[in-house]
């Protein structure tokens, strides 16, 4: 399993316990920090002068110089004929939208995506997993309905599932305290893992 972080990185601890639940379900899961260590858990975002959307554009344009030959080196590693799927998050969902046009690919998921466009969900050729938050102001309800009109043009393998009174980050960052938060991400994690379950069986 391929997994794309969000601007938290690989490396941070919600990152890391979601990974495991999935190691711990069979599969070897790898993700990439191309954020080289320089992730948001580490910006002092109190600071007004610090430039977010320069860090952004910086960052992506970094990853897009790491994620092929990593893709590349894992596949040279594990081999090429191994069932692979990918999973995604805000920063992460394009490289596996990405991906998703590949016929080497099993299947994709993502959950509250950032920075796609329709472009993305043009011409895929794998099943993907939606997993959306009904607060998100990076994939808003008209976004939301478009790519499922686009998925439903192109009679593409998708499932959506939107969790209602959560917001962006709710995968990965919800409040374990607030029961409605705790269920989300956990239903989250267990649908994806369902759904690569599903393709991989």
């Amino acid at each position: 399993m391929l997994f794309f972080s969000d601007v938290y990185g690989a490396r941070y601890t919600n990152s890391q316990l979601v990974m495991d639940y999935w190691a711990d379900n069979g599969y070897v899961v790898l993700g990439l920090d191309y954020f080289e260590g320089d992730s948001k858990a580490l910006l002092n975002l109190d600071d007004g002068t610090f430039d977010y959307p320069g860090w952004i554009a910086r960052k992506q344009a970094r990853a897009a110089v790491l994620v092929p030959p990593w893709i590349a080196a894992v596949r040279a590693r594990f081999g090429m004929d191994r069932k692979y799927v990918c999973v995604g998050y805000c920063f992460g969902a394009p490289y596996v939208m990405d991906l998703l046009k590949e016929d080497w690919i099993v299947a994709g998921a993502f959950g509250h995506p950032a920075f796609l466009n329709e472009e993305h969900f043009e011409g895929i050729k794998r099943p993907l997993l939606m997993s959306c938050a009904e607060i998100d102001h990076t994939f808003p309800l008209a976004s939301r309905r478009r790519a499922e009109d686009m998925l439903v043009e192109q009679h593409a393998d998708y499932f959506i599932q939107v969790f209602g009174g959560v917001k962006h980050g709710f995968a990965l960052r919800g409040d374990p305290g607030v029961p409605a938060e705790r269920w989300a991400k956990e239903e989250s994690a267990r649908a994806v893992l369902g759904w690569f379950d599903h393709f991989c069986g």
